[in-house]
């Protein structure tokens, strides 16, 4: 029988374990792949066991896919798959609020309640924001724990928001194409041991074949929205010297989401200069030396027909904050360290929301220290 030391270490361990399950979600997932005639859904359980799914592919519209979470079942969503997955449209004309968000990485708890205090969704995840538009300028992978929900909680309020007359854009960003083309150096460990025990290599998780492949590959890496640019990093002046449409840089750079890191592109001109080290999703010149210049900010407004940039990417001491005479917007702050905000823009204001609804005047930001 265990001594007082002993019995002390093993209660220690038990609490230890139990308040671990009350911030870790283990479930994992689902993972919808479609395979000839089969749709095969794999996931991860509550007890950490592998959970194999099938059903005909002409059974789609029947099929409820359900998100789960073991440390707080009350977040538990579920969502139809959809029929058919189209390219995004790139250009929208509309003066309805936007929310804007970046950068949420699997943070899933920050991102929950952020929609929720910005009045986007109820705590049922029903959407509440009528006719507005949620943007995601960017990173929807990697550093958190719950990548899969997030996404799929997107994917919901994309079809939620259109019922209402609203709208959910989810521009991709440099994490996100890093994911999908193959490089993983910032992927959580928790997603390969879950892919082994699934049986599949984790890059098929997200491949042409699965409904949350498609769906991504569907989005952009630019859009205007009303008098907005949004992207993930910025537009540098080798991207702004192409004088591309923002439909074809999107057209053009759509095939190469899986292969940004291939010979291909860093060879090719046009496509290094929106894919490669400085382009779109990761372009810093906005915030990092060499800086980008008032007049390149200007001439970029002027070209686009927008009157602000709004980019993430780039987490400086000052965001969110507005540079470049209100040019620039950078949203970008540390989720993973509890800095959660996104910007209100509502009857030409913007405003910045946090996690307890607090709003507050976008400020002016003189640029100081890059925290990262």
């Amino acid at each position: 029988m265990p001594g007082r030391v002993g019995l002390f270490v093993i209660l220690l361990s038990i609490l230890t374990i139990a308040g671990r399950s009350q911030v870790f979600n283990i479930c994992d997932g689902p993972y919808v792949f479609y395979k000839h005639d089969r749709i095969i859904v794999h996931s991860i359980k509550a007890d950490s066991s592998a959970l194999v799914d099938s059903f005909n592919l002409a059974d789609k519209s029947h099929i409820s896919i359900n998100v789960f979470f073991s440390n707080h079942p009350n977040w538990n969503f579920n969502l139809n798959l959809r029929n058919t997955i189209q390219n995004e449209i790139a250009e929208w004309n509309t003066s309805e609020k936007i929310f804007a968000i970046s950068d949420i990485e699997g943070e899933f708890d920050n991102f929950r309640t952020l929609l929720i205090a910005a009045r986007v969704i109820d705590s049922t995840y029903r959407w509440t924001f009528g006719k507005g538009h949620l943007v995601v300028c960017g990173d929807l992978f990697d550093r958190g724990l719950d990548v899969a929900p997030e996404l799929w909680l997107l994917y919901k309020l994309e079809d939620d928001a259109k019922i209402d007359g609203g709208y959910v854009h989810v521009i991709l960003g440099n994490h996100d194409i890093m994911n999908l083309s193959g490089d993983f150096r910032y992927v959580q460990r928790k997603y390969f041991n879950n892919s082994v025990k699934m049986n599949l290599d984790y890059k098929e998780l997200y491949g042409a074949n699965t409904e949350l492949g498609r769906w991504l590959r569907s989005k952009n890496i630019i859009e205007r929205i009303g008098d907005n640019l949004c992207m993930h990093g910025g537009l540098s002046p080798e991207a702004l010297a192409q004088k591309m449409s923002i439909d074809d840089i999107n057209k053009t750079s759509r095939p190469y989401y899986d292969r940004a890191e291939s010979d291909r592109v860093f060879q090719d001109t046009l496509l290094n200069a929106f894919l490669g080290e400085n382009g779109l999703f990761w372009y810093r010149g906005y915030f990092l030396a060499p800086r980008i210049t008032q007049s390149v900010v200007d001439s970029t407004l002027s070209f686009y027909r927008c009157r602000h940039i709004i980019v993430g990417h780039t987490i400086t001491n000052s965001n969110i904050a507005s540079y470049y005479n209100a040019g620039i917007f950078g949203i970008d702050v540390n989720e993973h360290e509890g800095h959660t905000e996104g910007m209100l823009i509502e009857d030409g204001r913007f405003l910045i929301i946090n996690k307890n609804g607090v709003k507050g005047f976008v400020p002016a930001g003189p640029l100081k220290i890059i925290v990262e």
